[in-house]
């Protein structure tokens, strides 16, 4: 089922028109003169949606007794900057109402993991004066229901591209679940003390740490050129990058997107360690706590269709349907379901990219029963999905060991024979078909 979310916002409508006058001057017997040629009006520039998402993540589960009842600083990275800009809250894995009592948006003091390989590490602290309360309808509060997300009124602040934001909240009653993501591969920072932390510009009060990002599901900012929302589990959630690099395969794609001539798109990163295509986690025993989420057929509405300016999904889904119980061994499942996301996205008019599966040779329940479901699933992406999709990303090609194609390359290892590198990342990134997107 789709979750309903609570929107709090103005849409603004224009009309334009124009009114031609055309004045006649007869001078003497009249004379018919056919017009002079024009050349014809240059075809103006496709406007850009209002909104595009700088940095997303996906609610994967609720986290009890969280730090809701203090205030978290969530260190996040822009992957495209602009002159406004809104946060999307959550109480997604919510068991009751929650009250957001107070939330704040800063650039960081520090900018983070950034494209040029340099990390400038955030301690919690905000560059000087940038420091910008958010309000939701014009209050500086909002209580959110079980199950809702929220969206927050724009706030004036210059956002640099490849830079880190703090958004900070404050919760002033402990509530029984926080949803969370639960593995940023970023440290943000929580304040230990029941006061209100969120508009402290520096990093005194933020004296515990925590790897997990905590209500907030996205940052939107205006006049960028839309946005790419990349789908799939851990392997597009980073999980054996660098912590605080900002090197997942989505990030490295924003940095050629950057670099090159095609459209400065803003990249959604909507990965999730251990997510399955077809089951939510720990199928059927599906709890709320269960880190590895929704499956991403039940989250597709809420983690793509709803991101802001989206107009490409790369869809990487299928390796954990593989190898999890209760194991997957129909490839024509695993297609159906790819097919049946990609029709989805298509009736919302996104462009849709599919990426093959990568190796996993040396992980604990490879076999070679298992690899060769694998390959049949490859097999139907390499060929077009049978014009379900746009597009191909050969991500399999790009990893694999050329030596041994059931293994992941040696350079591109994470350490468990399963999840890329930040190397291995960066050769992802590079499969993918810019002028695709």
């Amino acid at each position: 089922m789709r979750m309903r979310r609570l929107l709090i916002g103005v849409v603004a409508t224009s009309v334009l028109s124009t009114i031609l006058t055309v004045t006649y001057v007869a001078l003497g017997p009249l004379r018919v003169t056919p017009p002079a040629p024009q050349a014809a009006p240059a075809a103006a520039a496709p406007a850009g949606p209002e909104w595009s998402t700088a940095w997303a993540a996906a609610p994967s589960s609720g986290f009890r007794n969280g730090p809701a009842g203090h205030t978290v600083r969530n260190v996040v990275h822009a992957t495209v900057g602009g002159p406004k800009v809104r946060v999307r809250l959550t109480n997604r894995f919510g068991t009751a109402p929650l009250v957001f009592g107070h939330v704040t948006v800063a650039i960081s003091a520090h900018a983070g993991g950034r494209r040029d390989g340099s990390v400038d590490a955030s301690d919690g602290s905000a560059a000087p004066g940038t420091v910008r309360d958010v309000l939701f309808n014009g209050i500086k509060w909002v209580s959110v229901p079980a199950g809702a997300d929220v969206l927050s009124d724009p706030v004036a602040l210059e956002v640099p591209a490849d830079t880190d934001l703090l958004v900070s909240v404050w919760t002033p009653v402990r509530a029984p679940m926080a949803t969370w993501h639960v593995d940023g591969r970023q440290l943000s920072f929580v304040s230990p003390s029941a006061a209100d932390a969120a508009a402290d510009p520096t990093s005194t009060p933020f004296t515990s740490r925590t790897t997990a990002w905590f209500f907030l599901t996205g940052v939107d900012v205006t006049g960028a050129a839309g946005t790419i929302v990349a789908f799939g589990d851990s392997i597009t959630d980073g999980s054996a990058t660098a912590r605080g690099s900002n090197h997942r395969w989505p990030d490295l794609l924003a940095a050629r997107l950057a670099a090159g001539p095609e459209p400065d798109y803003g990249v959604a990163n909507l990965g999730i360690g251990g997510n399955r295509l077809l089951l939510d986690a720990e199928y059927p025993y599906t709890k709320i706590d269960s880190k590895a989420g929704h499956s991403g057929q039940s989250r597709f509405a809420d983690d793509v269709l709803e991101q802001s300016g989206a107009r490409t999904v790369i869809i990487l889904f299928g390796i954990n349907d593989i190898m999890q119980q209760p194991r997957q061994g129909d490839p024509a499942q695993i297609r159906a379901g790819l097919a049946h996301l990609a029709a989805r996205s298509k009736a919302q008019g996104l462009k849709v990219v599919v990426g093959t599966l990568t190796p996993f040779q040396g992980w604990g329940p490879w076999s070679p029963a298992l690899d060769q479901v694998r390959n049949q699933v490859n097999d139907w992406i390499r060929a077009g999905g049978g014009g379900a999709f746009d597009a191909v990303a050969d991500f399999d090609q790009a990893v694999r060991d050329p030596a041994d194609p059931r293994k992941l390359r040696a350079v591109f290892d994470g350490g468990d024979h399963l999840h890329p590198n930040d190397a291995g990342m960066q050769a992802m990134a590079n499969a993918i078909p810019l002028d695709k997107l």
